[in-house]
């Protein structure tokens, strides 16, 4: 029996006395995929025509090796996933075509310009997931689109998301698992608005005729995206939270709750299970807002741990779909998804590894006392070699092993690309 399993098997037995099925809670985390942001790997900037970037996003660094091509990134994203345990997905931003050097406007992608990207994924047994690019755009630079008072561009960005949707449907059918389509527009404005209702009103319209095409849940899974403010767009974001709860609910959409899209003060955890009583499926993009919708990547902080906790105990973790979404570019972009990424699932297996059932009951007999007193005993329970036992049953480096593993990809690979 190695160190690792020793250290795991004490560990169980501290668990089994606090009323906890390590097993059981492995089980679990283990069936949780987390989809993999595209858009960290190269700065946000996609494969397009090497535009910059607009629509109040803004990254901030110039850490060497970053991916210029879709083989590139898809190199970098396999590396990053050889280091995070468990199952992973992708996530595309519509930017992220091939178009093998030719114009293709955003109103005229079709489901060939990602076949690379359908054929990687079949090879490394993934599914994919999609978002619409409501942004670096010349027809996004009055910081409308969908909600623009002019019809002829409004139009054109109704027919771009109508075929991202189709993409996103022979991702689904190509894959066999449901693409997760994410709407979010940076539509707003930077000064205080005399007419907040005419834009909504605008927004929902497109809306409406964008998801009037239907097609099969088993293909495909929409969700709308709010936000709180963005640059350039500090007084006035038309797809606010309420908007966007509002339209999901009545339309039985996917609502997705961002980590960095309110304000500081808040936790989206607080906000899960209140959505999940009105929607069937959230869609949650686990971020880190620092003072600001800066995105930084995830750690596992308090606001990551209180997320998780709220979707493994209330049960919700069974029908929401877990997307990372930051973009660093101060440090190794590889590491940048590592990082988030197993911050993300550290969070929920230890969350997965409290006695839910008995906190519960508690709770329900008002035992306050012994709630709390239970609560900060399993903040010294033995996480830790739980976590590493994990790690090496799912075959990725425990501990800090990951990290030399990324030291000499970006020496053999990344830094090549200078």
């Amino acid at each position: 029996m190695s160190k690792i399993e020793q250290a795991f098997a004490l560990a169980k037995e501290r668990y089994a006395e606090l009323g906890v099925d390590v097993d059981a809670a492995l089980a679990q985390v283990e069936k949780i995929q987390i989809s993999l942001h595209c858009w960290q790997g190269d700065d946000v900037l996609g494969f397009e025509s090497g535009g910059s970037l607009s629509g109040g996003i803004l990254t901030t660094g110039n850490y060497p090796g970053k991916a210029r091509t879709p083989d590139e990134l898809r190199a970098d994203a396999e590396k990053a996933m050889s280091l995070i345990p468990g199952k992973q997905r992708f996530n595309l931003h519509a930017i992220y075509l091939e178009n093998n050097g030719q114009k293709v406007d955003r109103d005229q992608i079709e489901p060939k310009h990602f076949q690379g990207w359908v054929d990687w994924a079949k090879a490394q047994k993934i599914g994919l997931d999609f978002n619409p690019t409501f942004f670096s755009h010349p027809k996004a630079a009055d910081t409308l689109t969908l909600s623009h008072p002019k019809k002829e561009i409004r139009d054109f960005w109704i027919e771009h998301d109508k075929r991202c949707r189709a993409i996103a449907n022979y991702f689904g059918q190509e894959l066999g698992t449901p693409c997760v389509v994410n709407h979010w527009t940076p539509d707003g404005l930077k000064d205080t608005p005399v007419d907040r209702l005419s834009p909504r009103k605008r927004l929902a319209e497109s809306y409406d005729e964008i998801f009037s095409v239907k097609y099969p849940k088993e293909n495909i899974r929409d969700g709308v995206e709010s936000k709180l403010f963005g640059i350039g767009v500090e007084s006035y974001t038309v797809g606010s939270h309420e908007f966007c709860m509002g339209y999901a609910m009545k339309n039985n959409l996917l609502l997705t709750l961002d980590a960095g899209h309110f304000h500081p003060t808040e936790c989206i955890s607080d906000k899960i299970t209140a959505a999940s009583l009105f929607v069937d499926e959230i869609l949650l993009h686990v971020s880190r807002g620092v003072r600001w919708d800066s995105d930084h990547v995830v750690i596992w902080n308090d606001q990551m741990r209180a997320i998780a906790e709220e979707l493994i105990r209330s049960g919700v973790i069974n029908r929401t779909y877990v997307a990372l979404d930051f973009f660093d570019a101060t440090i190794n972009r590889v590491a940048a998804w590592t990082i988030g990424s197993r911050n993300a699932i550290k969070a929920l297996l230890c969350a997965a590894l409290e006695p839910i059932a008995q906190l519960r009951e508690l709770e329900t007999s008002m035992n306050y006392t012994k709630r709390l007193a239970l609560l900060e005993e399993l903040k010294s329970a033995p996480f830790g070699p739980v976590w590493d036992y994990y790690c090496e049953k799912q075959g990725v480096p425990v501990g800090e092993k990951w990290i030399a593993e990324v030291e000499q990809y970006e020496k053999d690979v990344q830094f090549k690309r200078v």
